[in-house]
């Protein structure tokens, strides 16, 4: 059975130092990578470019997109003005992500959004996001772990009749590195999964096969043999190769 190709979105950033000081890069991690193979798919790197029929010919040369974890999204994007706490913004990769998911869901492509990659779906389709932690009323977890990539340090519960139940059941552990988080989830959107301290740690389309978003990084995880999370890739796939 030929294999699903899947475009994974690169992260854009700049040299800081030596000869190259402000070249540009578009890279990759490469746990990414791994999953979509060990998933049994073809992974691709999405390059970031600003032409609007290259965005869409990228989209349909794949059969699948998981957009990657990177920077902060622009606040201005989703309407409130920059706080103190917001971190570095790449405003050209904004563009290309909410371009990317737009024309994904248009040509019925499954999405997974990771890290940044959930908050740019929910920013993509009108809503918004806690620009840190710190915003959210409540809130008392390490989000952004001091530990091993690979090594969950806290506890989703995840709700019933969602995708993600599906894939993982009602709870699991996961890693954990933002500072941001969706805020008001946008329409067409629900819950899936929540933090014991009510961070919102994943978002799925309703009435679509597969466009889910999840906060940690189980690429991560999956990418080192962890079995439950290397699932979410898998069904990636499935929904993948029925295209």
């Amino acid at each position: 059975m030929k294999k699903p190709i899947i475009g994974i979105i690169g992260s854009i950033s700049y040299e800081t130092e030596g000869i190259m000081l402000g070249h540009e890069k578009i890279h990759l991690n490469k746990a990414y990578v791994d999953s979509v193979v060990k998933a049994g798919g073809i992974p691709v790197i999405l390059p970031i470019v600003s032409d609007e029929d290259l965005i869409k010919q990228q989209v349909e040369s794949v059969e699948g997109i998981i957009v990657s974890g990177g920077q902060d999204i622009d606040s201005l994007l989703y309407n409130e003005e920059p706080i103190e706490k917001q971190g570095y913004i790449t405003p050209e990769r904004d563009i290309y992500d909410i371009s990317v998911v737009k024309y994904a869901h248009q040509l019925k492509r499954p999405i997974l959004g990771i890290c940044r990659g959930i908050q740019a779906l929910n920013v993509a389709f009108g809503g918004t996001l806690y620009q840190d932690i710190s915003q959210i009323p409540g809130s008392y977890i390490k989000h952004s772990q001091k530990a091993r990539p690979d090594f969950p340090t806290h506890t989703i519960e995840i709700k019933k009749e969602t995708i993600l139940f599906d894939i993982l059941g009602s709870t699991t552990t996961v890693n954990s590195f933002h500072h941001q988080a969706v805020k008001d989830v946008a329409p067409g959107f629900r819950i899936s999964a929540i933090s014991k301290d009510g961070v919102i740690e994943a978002i799925e389309m309703e009435k679509e096969d597969f466009i889910v978003g999840v906060q940690w990084h189980p690429e991560l995880m999956a990418s080192k043999g962890n079995e439950d999370m290397l699932k979410i890739f898998q069904k990636l796939l499935y929904y993948a190769s029925k295209l």
